[in-house]
């Protein structure tokens, strides 16, 4: 991939507040604030005018990006937010009486406040999951009922990379799924909110995650790694692409002044900052989860493969950690009377914060 040449001049769960002391949180990647690379992309797109709603040079230049990433079929469509864009993806794949299979634990079908289904105007089939990741099995538990005119038609896929559960799907596992759900006559979706974090994880490109596997629309996240907002909805197959421009807009995703989210996008994928972002939040992760190894009273319960670190530990515990940094219950319910929690590292999480992190959770249980 090339670097671009410079542009014309032209989820979830209640949390305690943290204390005052706090300078960083590990509630959510979202809580970080913006790379100085896409401040200064921002400043530099705010110099004079600009034809709106994407007639203009870096929306242009953004799709070279994303052809560079995701081969020459591939569009791009920016968009403000994460829900927006998969409510745009997935009701431009799909006809109104189609269907979606997706991990119970999905974004879609948890997160987003019922958005595909009153928004979309699709029906969501959920799955459990032992670890947030479909597979051809479990696929299959949803998948029929086709010609039936008393049962929405499972006609899209969706899965989150990597997943909210912090799970990663190898190449090869979403390679098999894909294929499976094409054999069934399926659209697959990829909700790559942290797509960036699986492609840094497994060491691979964006598009060796998605085209070469045969995905047919991402969901191209940015404000996880580093964007103030913004997200965009890349079109690999241009079979399921047709009228995405319409739904855009009456789904409310099209901006005026779309420069400004394009040029984000641009100072993100353009270069290898996207990597080096992910990467150093998943780094920050394994670094959380190996300081907290020794430590008696915190279980891990979920594998580390991104920048996610899922943990079990006292309930009186985790207050008392919330006292200094803010982050969210994931599940309450045990059986053993210990709460999941989540502790999400950013692209600005520091080893710092995590070594001061480990020491508060170390003292409080």
């Amino acid at each position: 991939m090339t670097t671009p040449s410079p542009l014309p001049d032209p989820t979830p769960r209640t949390a305690a507040a943290p204390s005052p002391l706090a300078s960083r949180s590990f509630a959510s990647d979202n809580y970080a604030g913006a790379h100085p690379e896409v401040l200064a992309a921002l400043v530099a797109a705010n110099d004079g005018h600009a034809v709106s709603y994407g007639d203009d040079p870096w929306t242009d230049r953004l799709q070279d990006v994303v052809r560079g990433h995701f081969g020459p079929r591939a569009t791009a469509y920016p968009v403000f937010n994460g829900t927006g864009a998969n409510v745009v993806a997935l009701a431009t794949a799909l006809p109104r009486w189609g269907a979606v299979v997706t991990p119970s634990t999905a974004h879609v079908a948890v997160d987003e406040n019922g958005a595909p289904e009153r928004v979309g105007g699709l029906k969501l089939l959920t799955v459990d999951t032992p670890d947030g990741r479909l597979t051809p099995e479990l696929l299959d538990r949803e998948a029929w009922g086709w010609g039936d005119a008393h049962r929405a038609q499972p006609l899209g896929v969706s899965v989150s990379q990597s997943t909210e559960l912090g799970t990663t799907y190898t190449v090869d596992a979403l390679r098999e799924l894909v294929e499976h759900a094409h054999r069934l006559g399926m659209v697959v979706h990829v909700d790559g909110a942290r797509l960036s974090n699986a492609a840094a994880h497994l060491g691979v490109g964006l598009g060796e995650l998605t085209t070469d596997l045969g995905v047919d629309v991402v969901s191209l996240g940015g404000t996880k790694n580093g964007l103030v907002l913004g997200e965009a909805v890349v079109v690999l197959n241009p079979d399921v692409g047709d009228g995405i421009e319409y739904v855009r807009k009456m789904t409310m995703q099209l901006g005026s002044k779309l420069r400004f989210v394009s040029a984000q996008l641009v100072a993100l994928y353009g270069s290898d900052l996207w990597r080096t972002s992910a990467a150093h939040a998943n780094a920050m992760a394994t670094r959380l989860r190996a300081g907290l190894a020794g430590v008696e009273g915190v279980v891990p319960t979920r594998p580390t493969e991104s920048n996610a670190v899922f943990a079990a530990l006292a309930p009186d515990a985790a207050d008392r950690v919330r006292e200094r940094f803010r982050f969210y219950d994931w599940d309450a319910r045990r059986d053993d009377g210990l709460v999941e929690v989540r502790w999400m590292c950013a692209w600005d999480t520091t080893e710092a914060d995590v070594d001061a992190f480990v020491d508060a959770v170390a003292g409080a249980v």
